[in-house]
């Protein structure tokens, strides 16, 4: 059984209005095992046979008759999720203040020379991530990250949490 964190992209923070309860349901009812929801915003932990593809295609599946509308879905193995953490390049930085932006692909090569509005913002691409280090918060960027848009952020609290639990399943 592989262990996978799959995170959201814009439920309960804005967007779609998804409570855990019924995303966990619609994990079981797509025969994934030891579901387990962390924090009212889209994050789900569970173990599933089947590979990676399949999931993230029957979760959003699931997801698009739930809600009537596409909710993307980025998945991460419980490996991967850990090898996110490590590869953290502001490990001095609030976790707070520090995030990545979970995509399904590899960021552009230019995806940070793009970048608009960058104030005091740190920024370093990863394997599927963009790291973010937003000293002043988050809240008061004026950050665009075009390459960014069809993922989904977590900051280093909320990663290290969901790592932690997937190795725990």
């Amino acid at each position: 059984m592989t262990k996978y964190i799959a995170l959201l992209r814009a439920v309960n923070v804005g967007g779609t209005k998804l409570p855990m309860a019924d995303l966990t349901a619609i994990c079981h009812d797509a025969g994934f095992g030891k579901v387990k929801t962390y924090i009212a915003s889209g994050n789900v932990v569970f173990e599933s046979k089947a590979g990676a593809a399949t999931v993230k295609a029957e979760l959003e599946q699931r997801l698009l008759t739930h809600a009537g509308k596409p909710i993307g879905v980025v998945l991460r193995t419980a490996g991967e999720m850990q090898a996110v953490l490590k590869a953290n390049p502001f490990p001095k930085a609030a976790p707070n203040h520090t995030y990545a932006f979970f995509l399904n692909e590899a960021p552009p090569k230019d995806a940070l020379e793009s970048a608009r509005g960058i104030q005091d913002e740190q920024m370093r691409r990863g394997k599927r991530e963009i790291y973010v280090h937003y000293p002043s918060g988050m809240g008061k960027s004026k950050l665009k990250l075009a390459a960014a848009q069809s993922g989904t952020a977590r900051n280093v609290n909320t990663i290290a949490a969901l790592a932690d639990m997937a190795s725990k399943l």
